[in-house]
């Protein structure tokens, strides 16, 4: 079932979309090639294809977590604009 002119004016309408009367017949046409290429998908038999999530293989690509040193407390609150007993101070945010 083609995509018509009317279905094109109704997602513009919906979308807030101001076409020419050339752009809802070249995007009538052009949405009506991209089901078509979908539709060409159904004709696939994929039966026994197991699903993916990508197409190439992923792995975690995450380093090992390890401990190693830790900034001085002196050094990483050198820059806050409030400190409080040795920790950053800011704004209460819940009352």
């Amino acid at each position: 079932m083609p995509i018509t002119r009317e279905q094109v004016e109704y997602v513009a309408h919906l979308s807030r979309l101001k076409l020419s009367e050339e752009e809802k017949d070249r995007f009538a046409r052009q949405l009506d090639a991209i089901l078509q290429a979908v539709e060409k998908l159904n004709e696939l038999d994929t039966d026994g294809v197991e699903p993916l999530v990508h197409v190439a293989p992923r792995r975690n690509v995450f380093r090992e977590d390890a401990a190693g040193e830790s900034l001085p407390r002196e050094e990483a609150l050198r820059n806050a604009p409030e400190q409080s007993e040795g920790c950053f101070k800011v704004p209460r945010i819940i009352e």
